[in-house]
């Protein structure tokens, strides 16, 4: 496996075809109102940053980094199947972690589904801890909040 990780525009073909997949695996597990999707013109706005994970040319992840100045989200966190426990999303988190870090940012949020498991031990196992709801987020037992601060940001704890 030879994996490049690089900024990329959400609106390639390719592309499209994984954040459909992404899409349509939430669907199946949650109602409309629990999917927080960002749509495609959110994705390319000047305050994220939008990655894709290659594998000898192949899109085989995505990840997007949302800029809230001191904070950022992750969303869009997204591996091919075939591609899953291969050390992919290892390598998108730590890219999208890489770019927080150089665009100033001290904490790194992000939501996820209760039934996510594999996502949430990503997380857990990279630092993440669970909190309460931010930004625009409202209670919903379906999904889980979570945050980690980011050593080595300037002014970080």
């Amino acid at each position: 496996m030879t994996l490049h990780t690089a900024l990329e525009d959400p609106a390639q073909p390719e592309i499209l075809t994984l954040l459909r997949a992404g899409e349509e695996h939430s669907a199946q597990l949650y109602p409309a109102e629990s999917n927080h999707h960002l749509a495609l013109d959110g994705l390319r706005v000047s305050n994220v940053r939008f990655f894709v994970t290659r594998d000898d040319g192949r899109a085989v992840a995505t990840g997007a980094l949302v800029l809230h100045g001191s904070w950022g989200e992750l969303k869009r966190m997204w591996v091919v199947p075939g591609a899953r426990g291969s050390g992919v999303s290892k390598t998108m988190l730590a890219k999208l972690e890489a770019a927080a870090l150089s665009e100033h940012v001290n904490v790194l949020r992000l939501e996820t589904g209760v039934q996510n498991h594999a996502a949430l031990g990503l997380y857990r196992r990279a630092g993440f801890m669970q909190r309460g709801p931010f930004g625009e987020y409202r209670h919903d037992p379906l999904s889980v909040f979570m945050e980690k601060e980011l050593r080595g940001a300037p002014n970080s704890r």
